[in-house]
């Protein structure tokens, strides 16, 4: 070493290597060599601080605000020990929802195939007139009447009774 107060020493414990140009981390305000300068080269401690992403709840998928210098894994157990709304059972998304119309068939379908001649919904199977026995318009008609009375029948049980006085 003929030039010892020239360059500095790499800060990371497995280097200890003599740099002539070293560089600051300005996270950690350690100095370390050209190959261990990122964040994960020497895997800084202090990265969190200089890292301005907004984490992201996973259970009900809304961002969550972080003060800066603040772990973020720690702001997202807060939210979800307190502020998180979501209900991972009501959440599971269904794949197969369209349920076939056809008496005693259980098939579901990713999507909807609906009979033209009674716009009701079927399976792959029983899609065809012949395969369901279409009862054609009339059974349409009923079928619609029996959902609008179903819907008004849902609405009025989630509306509360007002009482006059």
């Amino acid at each position: 070493m003929e030039f010892p107060q020239l360059g500095k020493q790499c800060a990371e414990p497995s280097c200890k290597k003599l740099d002539f140009l070293p560089v600051k981390c300005d996270a950690c305000e350690k100095i370390f060599c050209h190959e261990h300068m990122s964040y994960m080269g020497h895997n800084c401690d202090s990265a969190y601080k200089k890292d301005v992403q907004v984490p992201v709840c996973p259970l009900c998928n809304k961002p969550i605000p972080v003060r800066r210098g603040e772990p973020p894994d720690i702001a997202v157990g807060a939210h979800i020990d307190t502020d998180c709304q979501s209900d991972p059972a009501k959440t599971k998304r269904k794949v197969f929802t369209n349920k076939c119309s056809k008496k005693g068939c259980k098939g579901k379908e990713i999507v909807r195939v609906v009979c033209s001649e009674c716009t009701l919904n079927f399976c792959l199977r029983h899609r065809h007139t012949a395969d369901h026995n279409c009862e054609g318009r009339q059974a349409a008609t009923r079928n619609m009447a029996a959902q609008a009375a179903t819907a008004r029948l849902t609405t009025q049980a989630r509306t509360p009774a007002v009482t006059t006085v």
